[in-house]
Order: C-alpha cells, then structure tokens, then sequence
C-alpha cells in the first residue's frame, strides 16, 4: 500500500507539476489560514465558508488545513498522490457550489456575474497528472520508498 501512494520516477516533470500547484495553491491557503495575501485569516474564513456557504464545519476545515499543509505537502512531494486527490475533490467540490453557474470562462473584462471554471479545470488536470505520475525528483516521497 504504501509504495502505491508514494512511488515516484526521478524525473523532473513531477517535480514541475508539484511546485507549480503547490505554488499557485499557497497563497490561497495563506489567505485562509493567516489571513496573509489579504486575506481574512482562519476565524473569518470559517465564518465565510460555515454560514454564508452553508458548508458542514469539517468541510470548511478541510478546505482550508488541504489549501494550506497540502500545498506545503505538495512542494516538498510528501504524500503526493494522497493531496493530489484531495485538490482534486476540492476543485470539483468549488466548480459545483461556486463557478458552475458562471460558465468556462474567468471574468477577466467583469462582465459576468462570478468567475468561471477554466482555473479550477487547469488544478484538476495538473492534479491528475500527479495521481497518475507521483512526486518526481527531489521529493520525500521517493524517499519513503527506497
């Protein structure tokens, strides 16, 4: 099982794959849980996401602890596969109860209602690719299963 979840190859696209969602994936985690890039912090955001979004408690802190630790996960390649799905379910999960109804396109011009889903597409293939591939070089995961 666990070389399942943490084999990699040694090659660099893991590497670039991980880094870039991991690094595009921070500073919204940072956001919520710091309340860094201006952002709102933990106690707002949970405020957000438990009473305006009508989320359950433990989604919304699932929500934020997978944005922030898993995006560090991600950049050091630890429990790739694992963060990967997650950011993948989240993707999903944001699409359905957020951008669905604003169609493909992002509101670059503000002339739609919301953003769209074309970001959150671009995280679920990057995502996938990690699923499938793993970690890549220079990550704790391919350290675990030497």
């Amino acid at each position: 099982m666990l070389t399942t979840l943490f084999s990699t190859n040694t090659e660099i696209v893991g590497l670039i794959l991980r880094m870039t969602v991991g690094f595009i994936i921070f500073p919204h985690g940072a956001q919520k849980m710091l309340g860094w890039f201006g952002g709102y912090g933990y106690t707002a955001t949970m405020g957000f996401l438990t009473s305006t979004a009508k989320l359950p408690y433990i989604i919304g802190l699932s929500v934020i602890l997978l944005e922030f630790v898993g995006s560090l996960m991600l950049i050091a390649g630890l429990g790739t596969r694992i963060v990967a799905l997650g950011f993948i379910g989240l993707m999903i999960g944001i699409i359905l109860t957020s951008h669905l109804q604003n169609g493909f396109f992002m509101n670059w011009f503000g002339n739609q209602s919301g953003e769209g889903f074309e970001y959150h597409l671009l995280v679920i293939g990057l995502a996938v690719a990690l699923l499938i591939g793993g970690a890549g070089k220079y990550s704790v995961d391919q350290l675990i299963v030497q």
